[in-house]
């Protein structure tokens, strides 16, 4: 079973055709089976990645449900970030200069000991620069 952070880069891949790719397919499926640890501003950043998109005419409401109904079937388990959380995301934003939302799962993922999974490169290179493992074939942009 895979236990991995999932950030919201990778999860909008699945959503855009012009972004999916075998690899991450197969990840989502691989994903699908086992554990998904998310900081509680993932739900959000999805939704307005849906919204954003709606306005540019990229998707369409219709689409956009589908969407979010397909995430609700993942094993998607809300961290409970507290102030310590919200802190030591903050200084490794301030040490990768990363935004605070990128390092809000760097630090889950450090603090759980879980591989990342994210097509974000920035976000993948902090996290190989502090030891933390990146779930392969998540195609980093």
């Amino acid at each position: 079973m895979t236990r991995c952070v999932l950030d919201c880069s990778l999860t909008m891949c699945w959503c855009f055709a012009d972004e999916a790719t075998p690899d991450r397919t197969e990840l989502l499926r691989v994903l699908s089976a086992g554990a998904i640890l998310v900081p509680k501003l993932w739900r959000i950043e999805v939704a307005n990645v849906l919204c954003v998109a709606e306005r540019r005419g990229r998707i369409d409401r219709r689409d956009a449900a589908a969407f979010l109904e397909m995430l609700t079937v993942l094993p998607i388990e809300d961290d409970a970030s507290d102030a310590a959380a919200v802190n030591r995301a903050l200084e490794l934003a301030r040490i990768a200069q990363l935004s605070v939302y990128d390092a809000m799962y760097l630090e889950l993922a450090v603090r759980s000991g879980t591989p990342l999974a994210t097509a974000d490169r920035r976000l993948a290179a902090a996290a190989a620069s502090l030891g933390c493992a990146i779930l392969p074939n998540t195609g980093t942009t």
